[in-house]
């Protein structure tokens, strides 16, 4: 497995992320601590984390899963070294009042301020990749289908703004290098244009979500990322557990029954409320499922070999509970390359069924 350059940063990662937003809320910190460890013995030795998590976002698990990342450096005499790590600081928190007291921008200190906060929940001197999780200014996100312009935040400081915070901090030695995730093709190029005319941090990554039900990054994004030499982190590439099979017996509703009593979609309402619990991402997520079968591969390696083997694609975040499930998971590195035919399917069910977790 190549390391795979980030942007035009110095940052070389494996095409493969470990996500954590799992711990501290379905994952104890016991089991976290096992999984980074089983992660680093196979060669995983890139992380993604944030500030806000664990997922879903709630003031009991806020900062907690940075902080069972930070116990396990602190035990682990010699293991940050081994590591590229990521993680993010939250945009503005309207409706999560534990986040900053709620406050609607992300100004230049807040993300000073956040990121020292984050090297202290980590137990480290550098954070290798410092992103903003998602913009201060109003976009579509998380479910949302349509940009309204009337719905933009006049209170939020502009990019210059915070690019100039990511410039202190990269002067401090506190960062190496900076992303954006849940970001626009717009926002990318404003990104990178800012930055180059002020000599500010240049962004090296973009990570949005990107799976068989949800590819709107082929929508211009791609583009916009390959000409300005940004890497996509996709996240999510198992649409929350929707692309497992896990829930094809379920009907309609992903809560429904008592199957995968463990799965998000099952135990948290708010998940279902969102892009992963729609009725019409459950369809089109079964729909891949069978063709997987019919290809005789089952769900999980039909989703991963579609991100592991997409141009697109810089790096694929997987996000476990279980060594189990994370071992799955890299297996499905070694699936062959999905035929002309297959790839050629998939695209028929996508035109047929969009977007429908976007």
């Amino acid at each position: 497995m190549k390391n795979i350059q980030l942007g035009q940063s110095d940052l070389h990662v494996k095409p493969i992320c470990l996500g954590t937003m799992t711990f501290g809320a379905q994952v104890d910190e016991a089991t976290s601590h096992n999984i980074l460890a089983r992660s680093l013995d196979a060669g995983i030795d890139f992380m993604d984390t944030a500030e806000m998590y664990a997922v879903p976002p709630r003031a009991e698990t806020y900062n907690k899963t940075e902080t069972f990342i930070g116990n396990y450096f602190a035990k682990n005499k010699g293991a940050r070294d081994k590591w590229t790590v990521a993680t993010k600081v939250a945009g503005p928190s309207r409706g999560m009042d534990w986040i900053r007291g709620g406050a609607v921008n992300n100004n230049g200190q807040t993300i000073i301020d956040a990121c020292e906060a984050s090297l202290k929940r980590l137990h480290v001197d550098v954070i290798d990749l410092y992103q903003l999780h998602w913009p201060n200014r109003h976009v579509p996100q998380f479910g949302m289908a349509y940009y309204n312009p009337k719905m933009e935040n006049h209170e939020s400081s502009g990019i210059h703004e915070q690019l100039e915070a990511f410039g202190k901090l990269v002067k401090a030695g506190k960062i190496r290098a900076i992303g954006l995730s849940n970001e626009t093709p717009y926002g990318v190029h404003e990104f990178v244009r800012l930055a180059e005319q002020h000599g500010l941090p240049r962004i090296a990554t973009v990570q949005n979500a990107y799976c068989l039900v949800n590819r709107t990054v082929e929508n211009a994004l791609d583009e916009t990322m390959h000409r300005l030499n940004v890497g996509l982190l996709a996240y999510s590439p198992l649409a929350f557990g929707l692309l497992t099979g896990k829930y094809d017996d379920l009907g309609v509703d992903p809560a429904a029954g008592a199957a995968e009593s463990t799965g998000r979609l099952s135990l948290f309402a708010s998940m279902r409320a969102q892009r992963w619990g729609r009725p019409e991402a459950l369809h089109a997520a079964k729909r891949y499922n069978q063709l997987a079968r019919d290809n005789g591969m089952t769900p999980v390696q039909l989703a991963l070999a579609f991100c592991y083997q997409k141009w697109q694609v810089a790096s694929t975040i997987i996000g476990v509970t279980t060594v189990a499930q994370f071992d799955e998971c890299l297996k499905a590195w070694e699936t062959p390359p999905l035929s002309k035919d297959l790839l050629k399917t998939i695209d028929q069910i996508r035109w047929e069924e969009r977007d429908p977790a976007l």
